[in-house]
């Protein structure tokens, strides 16, 4: 049985949700299709790729993943399918595959047009999922080609004693989730002591912790999170709202010199 899922930026108070299901149950009406998140900001591709970068891997091997963030089509973004990781993945060429798939692509595709007068993401990715799903190669369903956009992510910055990243997504909680990363982290550190300071030097943080309630209701706290990045919350509270926090909103580690 085939597993198809979907990420967009529809909100579930819509019918656009309900009437993929129901084009891809008509379709292939064997394959269980399973709702990734609809709650992305309209046309963020970067917050889709978070999420679908850290939910994939979760799925078996050959799940199809649809992806409706800034679908609108053209020549230089065509509607594309790409096999990466053992999985497939479809949407638009606007950047979103290169910040998923990285340099592990396995095969791309540019989907072929079917012969209509309106030709819409809609019916091009139910399509195209379908067509998997019922034992369609990838190759079957246009013209392979060479590469993709490439939209680079934002990555943190080393300059002297100080590491620099941003913000790059805030969860339902408002916590706060930076691209700085747990292996870049202590590579810098070094075993010297650290000051974090989120936005100004107003807010600061100066220990890493294992859980929130290692430190006390409404105080900050910095920890590392399920997938290896350092995460800016307050426990029991919302940090992102209280600190006027937002994607690429700055976070500064500042690391001190070792006492001699």
């Amino acid at each position: 049985m085939s597993i198809i899922t979907l990420t967009s930026d529809w909100s579930t108070s819509d019918f656009y949700v309900g009437a993929v299901k129901g084009k891809i149950l008509s379709g292939c009406k064997d394959c269980t299709v399973v709702d990734i998140s609809h709650s992305i900001q309209a046309f963020n591709t970067a917050q889709a790729a978070f999420v679908l970068r850290n939910a994939f891997h979760n799925f078996p091997k050959g799940s199809i993943h649809l992806i409706f963030i800034n679908t609108e089509p053209s020549p230089e973004r065509p509607f594309m399918a790409v096999k990466a990781h053992g999985h497939y993945f479809i949407g638009t060429d606007n950047g979103i595959f290169s910040l998923i798939a990285g340099e592990h692509a396995e095969t791309i595709v540019k989907l072929s047009a079917e012969q209509k007068k309106s030709w819409s993401a809609f019916d091009a990715f139910c399509d195209a999922a379908c067509k998997l799903a019922t034992g369609s190669m990838i190759e079957d369903l246009g013209e392979t080609v060479s590469s993709f956009n490439v939209r680079m992510p934002f990555r943190p910055t080393i300059e002297d004693a100080i590491l620099t990243g941003s913000i790059i997504f805030i969860d339902s909680y408002q916590n706060a989730v930076t691209n700085i990363s747990k292996e870049l982290f202590e590579k810098v550190k070094q075993n010297r002591s650290f000051d974090i300071y989120v936005q100004s030097k107003h807010y600061k943080i100066s220990e890493i912790s294992d859980f929130y309630h290692d430190v006390p209701v409404g105080e900050l706290v910095a920890l590392f999170n399920s997938v290896g990045l350092l995460e800016i919350g307050i426990n029991n509270g919302n940090a992102a709202r209280l600190l006027n926090l937002d994607t690429n909103s700055t976070v500064r580690v500042e690391f001190k010199d070792r006492k001699k």
